[in-house]
């Protein structure tokens, strides 16, 4: 018989790729009209800035950059190779060019820059940059956001303000393993928690030993020390009289490591890219931050700043998200039609996309009021009243918002090769992170019995805003602090509340319009949701989302 040759199939004969989104590109603040609103007040300088920013973190090269530095983690290198303990944490190179861009942006200290460099408001010219970068990757700027926020525990101390603060806000980054005086940008880290504790940190059991001139030697255990290869660290002990604020540098000034052994990197959920360590301290050298026996007071000057950062990364993520889910459905088709053309999926976006101009607004509004607070009496109160509330909202919406902007891309988005899986691991940590709901929730608690009169300026704040709707939403507020007064339990209930109506007064006072009906009608007094997709007829959606996600990529 003679032997049939077949002529071998085209390898791609089984192997067309039809029918699947293009990467998304385009320009993360051009694109973003609810952002370039908040960012019109800024100088020539930042709007340049923000254009550049914006199309980095779309780039490929960027795009990259974040993968590389999630899929190859930081290890634990407690010894060298000849047996000598070094305690030192291996990152990828990828992390390291994602904080040098970060820093080089001001992202770990320009609040703390002379003004004169250009006049744009500090917290707020931070926050937008802050927003965008956490769209594109979230774990390195835990250390952004702790650098930064030290110095609010530094300045009360001036000694160490002057050593340290012009070298937290060089904009310069350098990792390389050197006493702080020897470089010219400094991080620093947080070492609060430990195991028998955790939040409550007045239960913390690492002492303090004091040999002088404001020198301690630290003897103890962190649970949680977060980016462990920073210059220093604040970290709280007992000291004599009390809990105390410390400043305690990694490597001691003839080069020597500090005492600190590092026991392991936490396995985390999400937040991959960014070590966090459990750590002990044998005769560490540290200095007094603040008072002796101050230590909380001192510490919640920095946790205030972390708490805003926390609020505008998750309002970055779920805008992330967001455009990612956006951009694959008026690419995608199923029965015939392209997904965005379909109600219900139009619908879904549209919903997802107010609680996401919720966030970001309320998020922006915060970093305002930090920015007017030391002029302006009522903003102070603003900024204090509202950092726990506005925290608690968005960390908290943004996990599930995410999580249906995974669905809207299918068996896609459940994958590693999407971002939206890394978003939604990334996503929980900024609510636990520095206060989880219910610590927020007892933070309300706290300045209401400690100066109800701020939330009574508050709601009348809010409610000035929203104008003829407000007649109900007062009614609600009023009635649920009044629960307060009375029953400790009832906190999440207002802090929800005094969130959904701040968020919808805010869209309101910046002209969103038909955007601001959509979320004041159905998030203040509306009928309980479980998901979303719940908006009817009256709110046209594809204008909605076509208003907040213009154009095409």
């Amino acid at each position: 018989m003679h032997r049939i040759k077949r002529k071998p199939a085209p390898l791609t004969a089984t192997h067309s790729v039809e029918n699947q989104s293009p990467p998304l590109g385009g320009n993360a603040f051009e694109e973003d009209p609810l952002l370039m609103q908040y960012a019109s007040g800024g100088s020539n300088v930042a709007l340049t800035e923000w254009q550049q920013i914006g199309a980095y973190v779309r780039a490929p090269e960027a795009v990259d950059l974040a993968r590389l530095a999630n899929t190859e983690p930081p290890k634990l290198k407690t010894h060298d190779r000849q047996g000598r303990r070094i305690d030192r944490v291996d990152f990828h190179p990828a992390y390291h060019a994602l904080m040098r861009r970060s820093t080089g942006w001001g992202l770990s200290g320009s609040v703390w820059e002379s003004r004169s460099r250009d006049e744009s408001p500090g917290h707020v010219r931070r926050a937008v940059t802050f927003y965008m970068v956490a769209g594109l990757e979230t774990g390195h700027l835990c250390p952004m956001t702790m650098t930064n926020a030290s110095v609010a525990a530094l300045t009360t101390s001036s000694q160490l303000a002057r050593e340290w603060v012009p070298r937290i806000a060089s904009r310069k980054y350098d990792s390389s393993h050197k006493p702080p005086v020897e470089k010219a940008g400094l991080t620093v880290g947080m070492g609060m928690t430990e195991k028998q504790g955790g939040t409550d940190v007045n239960a913390n059991t690492t002492r303090a030993e004091a040999e002088g001139k404001g020198i301690y030697r630290l003897t103890g255990h962190k649970w949680f020390m977060s980016a462990p290869m920073s210059d220093a660290f604040l970290v709280l002990a007992q000291a004599k009289t009390g809990l105390t604020c410390f400043l305690l540098p990694r490597v001691l000034p003839d080069g020597a490591s500090n005492g600190i052994q590092f026991l392991r990197l936490k396995d985390k959920l999400g937040n991959r890219s960014n070590a966090s360590s459990e750590a002990e301290f044998h005769g560490s050298v540290a200095q007094a931050v603040g008072e002796e026996g101050e230590g909380v007071r001192t510490i919640l000057e920095m946790v205030t700043l972390t708490r805003l950062d926390c609020a505008v990364a998750s309002a970055g993520l779920m805008r992330g998200s967001l455009s990612e889910a956006v951009h694959h459905v008026r690419h995608r088709s199923a029965f015939g039609e392209k997904l965005i053309d379909k109600p219900l999926m139009t619908r879904v976006l549209a919903d997802m996309a107010v609680d996401t101009a919720a966030a970001t607004a309320l998020s922006m509004r915060l970093a305002q009021a930090f920015d007017r607070a030391r002029t302006d009496d009522f903003e102070a109160a603003y900024a204090r009243a509202m950092t726990p509330v506005v925290k608690y909202w968005v960390c908290k919406a943004a996990p599930a918002m995410i999580g249906e902007a995974m669905e809207c891309l299918g068996g896609n988005g459940y994958t590693e090769d999407f971002v939206l899986a890394r978003h939604y691991r990334e996503a929980p940590v900024n609510s636990i992170w520095e206060g989880s709901g219910n610590v927020m929730a007892l933070d309300l608690l706290r300045v209401f019995r400690r100066s109800p009169e701020t939330y009574e300026r508050v709601i009348e704040h809010v409610t000035d805003q929203l104008g003829r709707r407000a007649a109900g939403t007062r009614d609600v507020l009023n009635a649920a602090f009044d629960l307060l007064r009375k029953d400790e339990g009832a906190a999440r209930i207002v802090i929800e509340q005094l969130a959904l109506a701040a968020a919808a007064a805010e869209l309101y006072h910046i002209g969103a319009g038909r955007l601001a009906d959509a979320f004041s009608e159905t998030r203040l007094g509306g009928a309980w949701r479980m998901s979303y997709g719940m908006l009817d007829a009256r709110f046209d959606a594809s204008q909605l989302l076509d208003a907040l996600y213009p154009g095409d990529n």
